[in-house]
């Protein structure tokens, strides 16, 4: 069994990834719920599932914020607006229930490969309760 947690230091935010041969759906049973919903109705060419509950007040290992970054010829000639919808639609369950926040990128394969393909950092919590 491999079990690690590496941080890559990447545009001045630490990722973390957390490499495991264990069931990921035991592991992240969240991530990996929106992971297979999005695949399975967007099948996206390049797909980012984020956990960004490390930056929040919430217990470790917590999933409730989340930034999804979906590249899918589905977004053709929909407007951004709409790809939104799609994705708040098929995460209706898990946005209803445990995740807090969810950051959406959505994009065509033509603008994402026009893009720099980088990923703006999540503005830092800042505590909640009108903080």
């Amino acid at each position: 069994m491999l079990r690690g947690l590496y941080h890559i230091k990447h545009n001045c935010r630490v990722v973390f990834t957390h490499t495991t041969r264990m069931n990921s759906t035991i592991d992240k049973p969240i991530e990996s719920s929106i992971k297979e919903k999005l695949q399975n109705a967007l099948t996206p060419s390049h797909m980012e599932i984020i956990n960004e509950s490390y930056m929040h007040n919430v217990p470790k290992g917590s999933e409730t914020h989340f930034k999804v970054v979906v590249v899918s010829d589905k977004f053709q000639n929909q407007p951004l607006i709409k790809r939104h919808r799609i994705i708040n639609e098929l995460l209706e369950n898990e946005l209803q229930s445990v995740v807090h926040a969810l950051s959406i990128v959505a994009k065509t394969p033509e603008q994402w490969e026009e893009s720099s393909k980088k990923i703006s950092p999540s503005p830092a919590c800042k505590g909640g309760f009108g903080k």
